[in-house]
């Protein structure tokens, strides 16, 4: 890892502040005739993803751009920027919010990819249903593939951690605020222990998702995740059949065998609905949140799958 060209860019987007993880170029031109963009779920902290991304790129032969963009806000914004840059705008355009995700995803589009080079989409959890949206709203983008990892693109709230998580992210969430306040005063080593601690039942922890966990603990970023997560809960309702019909040939769907976002039942009804598309159920055993020990393997996965359709 130590010899490849990576960077991470800050900048606002759509008025916010957002982080960007590159692997490969950190400027896109018409030479680069692929992208890999990564769009994370919630919380959408590019650094959870670095070791999945690291694997993708090299399982590529470092051909390819593997970049992540983070969502509006899940970052701690670098000591001369703030969280936005102009906040009546922020919240006259709701930027934290669902459809300002998915707005803020399209404005890095315009802004940072050239329009000739074609795009390999990876979303994990909302992610994926943002990468719908995104199909939706600009069906000229050139993709090549979208890699919907454990999708959460329906009946949110109704899931068996949704309706744990509704309740709690609609209406309780400020009673985490004054925690979350108290926990960013700490020291960074005691952050870091407390941290590794909650993850201690995890035998095979990434140790790259450490630092990131620390800065959700930093600044605003958990409440925008909190924030954001709440909409989820209200508005990822119904399925959009018409843009996966639209698209099932550029779309592959991984569905978790003990996802408690979206039940295996969630796979079997899309199956059902859509014969001719493709969809893979886990038969490894891997979390919801892969990315905490299992981001190299599942990366492996996805170059399986579609080294056929990208040329190195």
């Amino acid at each position: 890892m130590n010899n490849m060209v990576t960077q991470t860019d800050f900048s606002y987007c759509g008025g916010a502040i957002t982080e960007v993880l590159k692997f490969g170029s950190s400027q896109l031109h018409s030479g680069h005739k692929v992208l890999f963009l990564i769009i994370p779920g919630n919380p959408g902290v590019v650094g959870f993803y670095r070791t999945f991304m690291q694997t993708l790129y090299t399982m590529f032969g470092c051909c390819h751009p593997v970049w992540a963009v983070s969502h509006a806000g899940h970052c701690v914004p670098p000591d001369s920027m703030d969280m936005v840059e102009d906040n009546f705008s922020a919240i006259k355009h709701d930027v934290f919010g669902l459809n300002g995700q998915i707005e803020h995803k399209l404005a890095f589009l315009r802004r940072h990819v050239p329009r000739e080079t074609s795009l390999v989409l990876v979303g994990h959890s909302i992610g994926c249903y943002i990468i719908l949206d995104i199909m939706k709203r600009n069906p000229k983008l050139k993709i090549i593939k979208a890699i919907m990892l454990f999708p959460t693109i329906e009946r949110m709230a109704e899931t068996p951690q949704g309706k744990v998580m509704t309740p709690v992210l609609c209406h309780m969430r400020y009673l985490a605020y004054l925690p979350l306040f108290l926990l960013s005063l700490l020291p960074k080593g005691l952050q870091e222990g407390l941290i590794k601690l909650v993850f201690s039942s995890i035998r095979s922890l990434d140790p790259t998702v450490v630092q990131p966990t620390v800065g959700l603990l930093s600044g605003d970023s958990a409440v925008n995740a909190m924030y954001m997560g709440g909409q989820e809960m209200r508005k990822v309702m119904e399925r959009d059949n018409s843009t996966i019909e639209k698209n099932v040939e550029k779309l592959l769907f991984y569905y978790g065998a003990s996802d408690h976002w979206c039940p295996v039942q969630y796979y079997h009804d899309i199956k059902q609905d859509f014969p001719h598309g493709t969809f893979r159920l886990c038969q490894d055993g891997f979390r919801h949140a892969f990315v905490l020990d299992a981001g190299e393997e599942v990366a492996r996965m996805v170059f399986e799958w579609i080294s056929g359709d990208v040329r190195t």
